[in-house]
């Protein structure tokens, strides 16, 4: 009985482990910084996250607008409709770094590296 005990503490103990490190939370100011074959940007990202939903807003060279997307583990996929035209931001994230590719609706793409703020 005791070793079962044992047992299931310590699956319980790698499961709680392993879920308190894989958990990110990006809501916050970010400065991302946009390469691209066409030239470069800074935008700014003021983004919220529930769960795996992420929504919030997108200021730089495009203008102002809504940005929608998931944060599944560290896969970040956020979008960003300007005019009929999608923005699209694949990449990883951590607590203090956004990096990826960016297609700015078929016009350019390249990639971006985000710092909180």
């Amino acid at each position: 009985m005791k070793t079962i005990l044992l047992f299931c503490s310590l699956i319980f103990g790698l499961i709680f482990t392993t879920k308190a490190q894989t958990s990110i939370d990006i809501t916050g100011t970010w400065i991302v910084q946009v390469e691209t074959d066409m030239g470069s940007g800074t935008p700014t990202f003021v983004l919220k996250q529930e769960g795996e939903k992420i929504t919030g807003t997108y200021t730089g060279t495009f203008g102002t607008s809504e940005v929608t997307g998931t944060l599944k583990g560290e896969v970040l996929h956020l979008e960003i409709s300007i005019d009929g035209n999608t923005l699209r931001y694949d990449g990883t994230a951590s607590a203090t770094e956004l990096k990826g590719k960016v297609d700015l609706a078929g016009m350019a793409t390249g990639t971006f590296v985000g710092k909180k703020k």
